[in-house]
């Protein structure tokens, strides 16, 4: 049973909910009660740091035995999100095949549905038949680029070493499936604005049956934000459509689909939102969306319907359901003060290794160039067999979850990516880490 208490998660200052509210899970036991979420409201002060961070850690029930630097691959539910999705849960098991077949009364199952789907719209501002949501960011984008239309024998689709490995694959199965040619590049280091859009130009000018590039809002790998709305103008200019993989961005960039100028958009949910598992969406710009073909020839929803293009099996309807929960909880906090915060918790530990001898930070800290998500190497350190060493020092001895990546062209890193409830002390661990094993490889 969720009481106040649990609801609440000692975190009085930083949460208010209404009185009785928090019984929302318990009311979904009646068959007619839809569960209903209290006001979220957030108290913290986002102007100061260790305020902030003591506000924002209470937000959260997770363990602190471990410090966790991985918010790029889930961002954890809120306590006050999770009570939500788990009286969503328990409101669909109990109504289970009479929502599912179409809702139960009082409750259309694609109205609510829709709910999210204006939500998630609102937020990107977007209209709703330009959304559909998906089970993440990665079966989004593979949605997009497998059946990205007007594709013919012998054009090119371009993408870069900074791109997430799966949807580097779904370009390769262009190739494959349709007689793509593929044009991979690697963006040079420093990736600093004038480097990237000069590389971005070479490989355009350089392709000229390029049809579709694969642009990464938010580099998974190291953390890179490059200049999306001038790259994706330069492809637009020569004729060639860039399908935008935003899964790292939204909820961690204050943007709106427009300030992109990209009329194809794969998100997450789970990450930076922090809604439940298995959450996600596309957009298509309203006027493109018979470039992007229904879902392996899907039916279900006409092909007018921007729900054509996704997945129609059984999934999560309690996760997706949540979603409006998980940004009303955004919209609480303040996505641009959110987003100041984050950038203090990496500027907060990158300032603090910066000048450790030999070690290579991967992002020069040019404005609007990065966000939370940072990459280092440490001095000698080569080849992904050396990162993932590494990694498995910094859990087993230090009690410090960081990640090994490769693909990148310069080399594997380790990525390191602060959610909203790590602390200054956690982050003070992973420096003195940091400089302790400096001499790993050495």
């Amino acid at each position: 049973m969720v009481t106040r208490r649990h609801f609440l998660g000692g975190s009085a200052g930083a949460v208010g909910l209404a009185m009785g509210a928090a019984a929302s899970a318990q009311n979904a036991g009646a068959a007619d009660d839809w569960p209903v979420d209290p006001p979220f409201r957030f108290t913290g002060d986002m102007d100061n740091f260790d305020a902030a961070q003591s506000a924002l850690a209470a937000l959260y029930d997770v363990r602190r035995d471990f410090a966790t630097f991985d918010a790029a691959y889930y961002g954890a539910m809120t306590r006050p999100v999770e009570a939500a999705y788990r009286a969503r849960s328990h409101w669909v098991n109990r109504n289970h095949a009479l929502f599912l077949r179409g809702g139960s009364p009082g409750h259309p199952r694609d109205a609510e549905l829709d709910a999210s789907r204006t939500a998630v719209a609102r937020m990107l501002g977007a209209g709703m038949d330009e959304i559909a949501l998906s089970a993440g960011g990665t079966e989004a984008l593979y949605a997009l680029i497998a059946n990205y239309a007007p594709l013919q024998p012998g054009d090119a689709v371009i993408y870069a070493d900074v791109d997430y490995d799966e949807m580097q694959f779904a370009c390769d199965y262009l190739a494959q499936s349709r007689g793509a040619r593929l044009v991979r590049f690697d963006l040079p280091e420093p990736h600093s604005e004038a480097n990237i859009l000069a590389a971005y130009d070479k490989i355009l000018k350089d392709t000229p049956r390029a049809k579709l590039l694969l642009l990464t809002h938010l580099s998974n790998r190291n953390g890179l934000v490059p200049p999306v709305k001038a790259v994706v103008a330069m492809a637009k200019a020569r004729g060639v459509d860039v399908i935008l993989d935003s899964a790292q961005a939204v909820g961690h960039l204050p943007f709106t689909a427009a300030d992109t100028g990209a009329d194809f958009i794969g998100f997450s949910l789970h990450k930076w939102l922090a809604a439940p598992l298995g959450t996600g969406g596309i957009y298509i710009a309203k006027d493109r969306l018979q470039d992007i073909k229904p879902w392996l020839g899907n039916r279900i929803h006409d092909a007018d319907d921007i729900r054509a293009r996704i997945p129609t099996g059984t999934v999560d309807f309690a996760a997706r359901l949540t979603v409006p929960a998980a940004i009303a909880m955004q919209d609480a906090i303040g996505l641009e003060a959110k987003h100041r915060h984050l950038l203090r918790l990496r500027d907060y530990w990158v300032e603090r290794v910066r000048d450790v001898p030999g070690l290579e930070m991967l992002l020069p800290d040019e404005p609007g160039r990065y966000g939370a998500v940072s990459a280092f190497r440490l001095p000698g350190m080569s080849g992904p067999d050396d990162a993932k060493k590494a990694a498995g020092l910094f859990l087993d001895k230090y009690r410090l979850l960081v990640v090994a990546k490769a693909g990148l062209a310069s080399g594997p890193v380790l990525r390191v990516t602060p959610a909203l409830f790590n602390s200054r002390a956690e982050l003070d661990r992973l420096v003195a880490a940091i400089i302790a094993e400096r001499g790993l490889f050495a």
